[in-house]
């Protein structure tokens, strides 16, 4: 990615892989960027979306018309920074209206050399990925924008989201220690693949003392904090690619020690059971995502952000190496794999957010079923 000063009346060009183009306004930094081209569905929310490492290596359109209504503040951001490739918006505000807000979103996505394009028909845009699923797309602007068969070339040269390696990237590279609210119950190893910084704090509010380690952490390491329970999280990438973290959760299964994963934590323990994974054609994002607990029947509202899924049968309870294993969440639009449980072994995990931040919070009761695990396998 190349990157120049913010310029918001700079024309701007976006190009997908195959060939269709959308042309409106540069919003953020001006120069180019590639990623993988995605949407998400959420009113609210933008300042998590972008600060969500699992959006790494990937271009978001926004579906809400209006984005940036409510500013940047210092307090709601999921990382350090922002993780997106690019942004792309129909109607930015002009002028943000919150208490909290200290800056403008553009302003935050040029001053952190974030490409982006606003004006465009996004809604046209979205039906063109749901159509023809996520692709490789570039925006380009100012002096980036060229003829449409060069900037058409860049884009095709881009490396594509299927067997992308990417947790690596967005991990922490030092063990750090997020302490317990109140008294300390619990001690949990939370390996980082691309974890949210309310994940941990979610944990806290139950009385977790939470060590986060790097995704390159080892099993030596994980239970030199002596952990009650493992927590594998969210992040980018193929999990087909992730072979240690797979390895890493096998060790874990083995010693039986209670075990939750989200999202990219749910393709880790698919992998470790034996199941396949596979790419969905536009992937979920957004936080209003239909669930279903099929152990209570529960629909729930949730918050999502996959683009790869498991591929395990959700009519029947599978043997695995590490007892029998059965799908206990399904999305209700396209009965995709959204959670996993041993039966056998005090391990599960979901494909979605529970800890979502900007809501909705109907899934928070997962947390209080990890701390369940491990106050059975204490007693």
């Amino acid at each position: 990615m190349t990157t120049s000063t913010r310029g918001a009346q700079a024309p701007a060009v976006l190009v997908l892989e195959d060939g269709r183009t959308f042309r409106g306004r540069a919003y953020g930094a001006v120069g180019e960027t590639f990623g993988e081209a995605v949407f998400s569905t959420g009113m609210t929310g933008y300042q998590e979306t972008l600060t969500d490492p699992s959006y790494h290596r990937q271009v978001v359109v926004m579906t809400a018309p209006h984005v940036g209504n409510t500013g940047v503040n210092d307090e709601d951001p999921e990382s350090k920074q922002i993780w997106v490739s690019g942004y792309v918006v129909r109607d930015p505000a002009r002028t943000p209206s919150n208490w909290r807000s200290r800056r403008t979103l553009d302003e935050e996505l040029a001053n952190q050399g974030v490409v982006g394009i606003s004006g465009v028909d996004t809604r046209a845009l979205t039906r063109h990925l749901r159509e023809r699923g996520a692709m490789r797309v570039g925006i380009f602007s100012g002096d980036a924008v060229t003829d449409e068969a060069a900037m058409l070339a860049r884009v095709q040269e881009a490396p594509e989201m299927k067997g992308a390696d990417l947790s690596a990237e967005v991990a922490t590279k030092e063990t750090y220690v997020v302490p317990a609210i109140g008294t300390k119950k619990f001690t949990v190893a939370a390996i980082d693949l691309g974890i949210k910084g309310m994940t941990p704090h979610r944990m806290a509010e139950r009385g977790i003392e939470v060590h986060v380690l790097p995704a390159t952490a080892t099993l030596e390491e994980i239970y030199a904090v002596a952990p009650d329970g493992v927590f594998f999280s969210n992040g980018p990438g193929d999990p087909s690619t992730a072979d240690h973290p797979v390895a890493l959760m096998q060790g874990v299964l083995e010693r039986q020690t209670p075990l939750f994963g989200i999202c990219f934590g749910n393709q880790i323990l698919g992998r470790a059971l034996g199941f396949g994974t596979y790419k969905l054609k536009y992937g979920h994002r957004g936080i209003n995502q239909p669930v279903q607990d099929r152990s209570t029947g529960k629909v729930e509202v949730t918050a999502h952000n996959h683009g790869f899924a498991v591929d395990a049968p959700l009519d029947k309870v599978s043997d695995t190496a590490y007892g029998r294993a059965e799908v206990s969440h399904v999305c209700l639009n396209d009965q995709v794999v959204e959670g996993l449980q041993l039966l056998d072994r005090p391990a599960f995990s979901v494909q979605y957010h529970p800890e979502a931040a900007a809501g909705p919070h109907d899934a928070a009761y997962l947390f209080d079923r990890f701390v369940s695990l491990m106050e059975g396998q204490r007693a």
